[in-house]
């Protein structure tokens, strides 16, 4: 090819200067848009009500409800809370659990699978998990024969 066909590499001064402006401004709004699908729980779990977000209620702790033979045992995840904070109820099958800071409440209430023996309680309180051991009252099977 000749010379003067060749298309020159250099534009104008004026139009680079908007190309990159362009840029930045697309760019950084598929930024601010993706930080935000991202980071959702960024504002302490609520979206601010300006962006267009709805009241959100935190997620709620796992718990899961383990039965041995002799007795049941509860561990529930409960991040953020002293173990002061923590009130623990046991009636026949129910157990409830309530927790309280200055800024957020927690409370669950749970069906066991048989009914417990409540002053039994032993509970355990580490790195935001919470363990609870009750043990399983024994059922009187009634008497099917008569002696006699």
């Amino acid at each position: 090819m000749s010379a003067k066909w060749r298309r020159s590499r250099k534009r104008s001064q004026w139009f680079e200067k908007a190309l990159r402006k362009t840029k930045k401004q697309k760019i950084s709004q598929t930024f601010k848009a993706l930080e935000l699908k991202r980071k959702p729980f960024a504002y302490k779990y609520r979206v601010p009500r300006a962006l267009g977000g709805r009241k959100c209620r935190e997620p709620e702790p796992l718990i899961d409800i383990l039965e041995s033979d002799k007795e049941i045992t509860v561990v529930a995840e409960i991040v953020g809370y002293a173990m002061e904070n923590i009130r623990i109820n046991v009636k026949n099958q129910r157990l409830t659990l309530s927790a309280e800071t200055s800024d957020r409440k927690y409370y669950k209430s749970l069906n066991l699978p048989n009914r417990v023996i409540p002053n039994t309680i032993r509970t355990n309180h580490k790195n935001g998990v919470l363990e609870i051991r009750l043990k399983k009252s024994v059922e009187e099977k009634p008497i099917d024969k008569l002696a006699g």
